[in-house]
């Protein structure tokens, strides 16, 4: 099976770096026009939803490697009239050289995995959301290091994240944080305290655990280098919003709360935000905040993702 980017955990500690250093660099050659590490290759976007950076960011990066993008809506497949998944994959195994996912289940990416043939890339699922994780990782290590972004800048550095920690963002940051020796602090209400399926991912990669939860926000906040809060209400979960306003309300990420952070930390958030509910207006337009530099860098990583993925896969018959 060829080689994919389904969890934050399928790239190893010396792999991933080297991601972050080819994103580097893609980054600071992007004025130098179109590569062509996907020359003659075609790569399909599958979209189950709606999508703004996912979608513009993938679609960007496969034609500025040199490739196809196809960008299919998933209600467009005959998925939608009751083909199976499986089938489905191995039509697209005939047709393409590589498949990037955003959907609900990570059974989903898992199948197309599988069946397909073809790398696969995880562009988000309600489980994880890995190219969000390392693009927050890279947008980290560019602000942590004395020169060029380095993994090791990340070592011992304190991240808190604020909200639902029982969310794909939150599991995704943990994991990650992990494996580059990150504290990371998952803080909210109990009752959406992490579930034990992330203990599992641990596990299953063989990394200790490094996360730890709290229901504190100020013990969370206290000394931070990284503020990181996304939506309270998730794609497919409005019906819960006015509840979930009223529980998270005491963990909104606001001047007070980020005051207690490091005198030198930055304020995350994956974008789209919610002006007022998980952040305040002045923390998300402060001059600490690094929104838009983790939105354009999901263009660069993910660029890096998919070269990583090409040069794994070369000779395996994966591409």
């Amino acid at each position: 099976m060829a080689r994919s980017f389904l969890k934050d955990t399928d790239f190893t500690e010396k792999e991933a770096a080297e991601v972050f250093a080819l994103a580097h660099r893609y980054k600071k050659l992007r004025s130098a026009g179109r590569l062509d590490v996907l020359q003659g290759q075609s790569w399909g976007l599958i979209f189950f939803k709606k999508s703004t950076r996912t979608r513009l960011s993938f679609e960007a990066g496969v034609y500025e490697l040199g490739g196809h993008p196809m960008v299919i809506n998933a209600s467009d497949l005959q998925l939608s009239r009751g083909e199976t998944v499986e089938d489905t994959a191995k039509i697209m195994g005939r047709f393409l050289h590589g498949i990037v996912i955003r959907t609900f289940e990570q059974e989903m990416v898992e199948k197309f995995a599988e069946n397909s043939g073809l790398p696969v890339v995880n562009a988000l699922t309600d489980l994880l959301h890995p190219c969000q994780s390392y693009t927050d990782m890279f947008t980290m290590m560019e602000f942590f290091s004395a020169g060029e972004p380095d993994v090791d800048s990340l070592k011992g550095k304190k991240l808190a994240f604020f909200g639902d920690t029982a969310c794909n963002m939150a599991y995704s940051l943990a994991l990650s944080g992990g494996m580059f020796g990150m504290e990371v602090v998952l803080c909210g209400p109990e009752e959406f305290a992490p579930q034990p399926v992330l203990d599992g991912l641990f596990k299953e990669a063989g990394i200790s655990k490094t996360f730890r939860f709290t229901s504190d926000p100020e013990d969370a906040a206290r000394g931070a280098d990284a503020v990181y809060t996304d939506v309270w209400v998730s794609m497919g979960k409005e019906e819960e919003k006015a509840e979930r306003l009223k529980i998270m309300a005491p963990y909104q990420v606001n001047e007070k709360l980020f005051g207690l952070s490091g005198k030198n930390s930055i304020f995350m958030h994956c974008l789209p935000a919610h002006s007022g509910e998980e952040v305040s207006e002045g923390v998300l337009r402060s001059k600490r905040s690094v929104i838009f530099d983790q939105a354009e860098n999901r263009l660069h990583v993910q660029k890096a993702i998919l070269s990583m993925l090409v040069k794994k896969n070369r000779g395996t018959g994966g591409i």
